[in-house]
């Protein structure tokens, strides 16, 4: 599999028709919660990997014209989405952010995104110059039962072109690695709170949530079905 090449391919599209813009408000409330808990009032917020753009689109709701928005793709099909969702601050390009020198802005998402980078440690460097502020989300894919089970791993390599695979400990590190400074993280639940899962999502949800509840990290560490949101600088 040529992880680049499935998204400019329509590959991606033919097996997420929606690219996903059913989880995007949720992803939205989740970033606007970290942003508004650290006193982050960003004016340029910008998205590399924005996909259909929905997340934007949400954002831009609850900010008001007063924040200007840029979302960057790469996938032709992920922009046809998201260019029918351009108002006055509100824009998408059909362009690789990183290959321009100037663009800077207040904060820079990469939501759900290094995992999919083959070289992903460049890749966060060069994001660390685009803005004072960057939010990560990351999939925590490695867990006792997706290690066990091996089935999760191959399909989110296979299905959605994950092919880097992290557990908390190991994103942080790879930030701190590549010169960040983390300023605030906190697990993420769509396991729980989305409903777009299938049945063996949902039978987890309980237990998921009662350990949870008991030890918030052996909880992840061991039964997964979480992501990790990160802001640094």
């Amino acid at each position: 599999m040529n992880a680049g090449n499935i998204y400019k391919d329509g590959t991606y599209l033919e097996n997420h028709p929606t690219w996903h813009q059913e989880d995007s408000a949720w992803k939205a409330k989740q970033i606007l919660k970290i942003l508004k808990k650290n006193s982050v009032t960003p004016l340029t917020l910008c998205e590399v990997g924005c996909g259909a753009g929905e997340i934007l689109n949400c954002l831009s709701h609850q900010y008001g014209g007063e924040v200007v928005f840029s979302g960057y793709e790469i996938s032709p099909q992920a922009f046809a989405i998201c260019k029918n969702k351009e108002r006055e601050n509100l824009h998408f390009f059909l362009e690789n952010l990183l290959d321009y020198e100037d663009p800077a802005f207040d904060v820079l998402m990469a939501i759900d995104v290094f995992e999919h980078v083959e070289d992903y440690f460049g890749f966060l460097r060069k994001v660390k110059k685009k803005a004072v502020y960057k939010v990560f989300h990351i999939p925590l894919d490695l867990s006792v039962q997706s290690v066990f089970r091996l089935s999760p791993i191959l399909r989110s390599r296979s299905s959605v072109g994950h092919i880097h695979y992290f557990m908390k400990e190991t994103a942080l590190a790879t930030l701190r690695d590549t010169g960040y400074e983390v300023v605030d993280y906190c697990y993420t639940s769509g396991s729980l709170e989305l409903s777009n899962h299938g049945w063996k999502t949902n039978l987890m949800k309980v237990p998921r949530k009662l350990f949870f509840q008991l030890h918030s990290d052996l909880a992840v560490r061991v039964l997964g079905g979480f992501s990790l949101l990160v802001l640094a600088k």
